[in-house]
This record gives structure tokens, C-alpha cells and sequence, in this order.
């Protein structure tokens, strides 16, 4: 009986950690799915992202994806792939994401609130596409970020004040857009120089603290 007792218990247990390995996603599960809503929002000619399997658990085998050691994607390396579409909010969900490169490409669309959940990153680099819309503010805060490039799409606004606030940033490029406003002098932006800003006809600057008013004039 208390043989009979235990074999029962024990297939609780089995069928119980089966259950939650069923319903909880792992991070592969999350962060493949992430990938392949991208390859779903983009035309592929080249068919650069063929190996983009969903039905392989584990994305850290497909072209232009690099893992760390926890099979954690760190690295999205499609630049100047001739890729056609748009980028998806789901790119959010690579927590670990280091190396986000799609530049020269053909991306439409506006740039994704989401990106600024990419706490690892320290590279954006989506330059010479034909993005729109606003720089999200949300980019503010990618604390670990070096290097942000946006230049040469059709990017609207004002440069967010908040993206000052960068400490880690050294590179910092929104030249060739339809950017408006004036261009921010204080925190990390003391350092760059106006060829990050050139070719924007609508941009004045650079602000002199307590003559510019940010906020003059309408800039949309």
C-alpha cells in the first residue's frame, strides 16, 4: 500500500513538472518567437533568413542570430541585407540584445517604442533605411548604449531632451532626416559636434541655454 502510495505520488510530480514546462515559455520559446515576428513583417529576396525555423525551439542556430552562453540572442547582425518592411514592437524581447544591426536595408515605419527595453544594448544601428515618424523617447533608456546611428532615413520631431541623460553614449548620429526643433547642447550631447545633426533643413541649433526656447514654434 505505501509502495502504491509513492509510484502515485511520483506521477503527480512527473505530470506536474511536465505541466509547467508546457505552459511556462522558456526564453528560447519567447525570443524565437520575437525573431520570427520580424521575418514575418519583412519581404526577404535574398532569402537571408531562410534558416529562420519556427519550429526550432531554439534560435541561437538560425543565420545572423549570436547567443551568449545561456543561449540568450545577443547579437541581430542583418545589415545591408535588402530587407523590405518594417520593424516589430516583439524585438522588446530580447532582454540580453547587445548588437542591433539592420542598417541599409529598406525598413519603413516608425521605429518601435520597445527598442528602449533593450537594456543590453549598447549598438542601434538602423541608419540608411526609410524609417518615420518620431525618435521615440524611450531610447532614453538604454543605459549601456555607445553607439546610435539613425542617419540617412526620413525620421520627423524633435530629438528627444531625455536622450541627454545617455552617459555611456560616444556616438550619436540623426543626420540626413526631417528632424525639427533645436539641437540639444547639455549632458552627452555636449560632445558632439554638428555633423551628428547635419542635413536636417528643419533642425536650428545648436541651443544656447537661455536665449532658444525648445519648445518655440510648431515642429512636427
Amino acid at each position: 500500500m505505501a509502495m502504491a502510495r509513492q509510484v502515485l505520488l511520483l506521477q503527480v510530480v512527473v505530470l506536474t513538472v511536465t505541466l509547467l514546462d508546457t505552459l511556462a515559455p522558456t526564453h528560447a520559446n519567447v525570443e524565437g518567437d520575437a525573431l520570427y515576428a520580424l521575418r514575418r513583417a519583412v519581404r526577404d529576396p535574398k532569402n537571408v533568413l531562410q534558416s529562420w525555423d519556427p519550429t526550432l525551439v531554439d534560435p541561437c542556430t538560425w543565420f545572423h542570430v549570436t547567443c551568449d552562453a545561456d543561449n540568450r540572442v545577443t547579437r541581430l547582425d542583418l545589415g545591408n541585407a535588402q530587407l523590405r518592411g518594417r520593424l516589430v514592437p516583439e524585438l522588446g524581447k530580447l532582454e540580453r540584445l547587445q548588437y542591433l544591426e539592420l542598417y541599409m536595408n529598406n525598413l519603413v515605419g516608425p521605429i518601435p517604442e520597445e527598442i528602449g527595453e533593450l537594456k543590453s544594448l549598447v549598438s542601434l544601428d538602423l541608419y540608411h533605411n526609410n524609417l518615420t515618424g518620431s525618435i521615440p523617447a524611450s531610447l532614453s533608456k538604454l543605459s549601456n548604449l555607445k553607439f546610435m546611428r539613425l542617419n540617412s532615413n526620413r525620421l520627423t520631431g524633435r530629438i528627444p531632451r531625455q536622450l541627454t541623460k545617455l552617459q555611456s553614449i560616444k556616438i550619436f548620429d540623426v543626420s540626413n532626416n526631417d528632424l525639427c526643433g533645436t539641437i540639444p547642447t547639455t549632458g552627452s550631447f555636449s560632445k558632439f559636434t554638428e555633423e551628428s545633426f547635419r542635413n536636417n533643413s528643419r533642425l536650428e541649433g545648436p541651443e544656447l541655454m537661455g536665449f532658444v526656447r525648445y519648445d518655440i514654434g510648431g515642429c512636427k
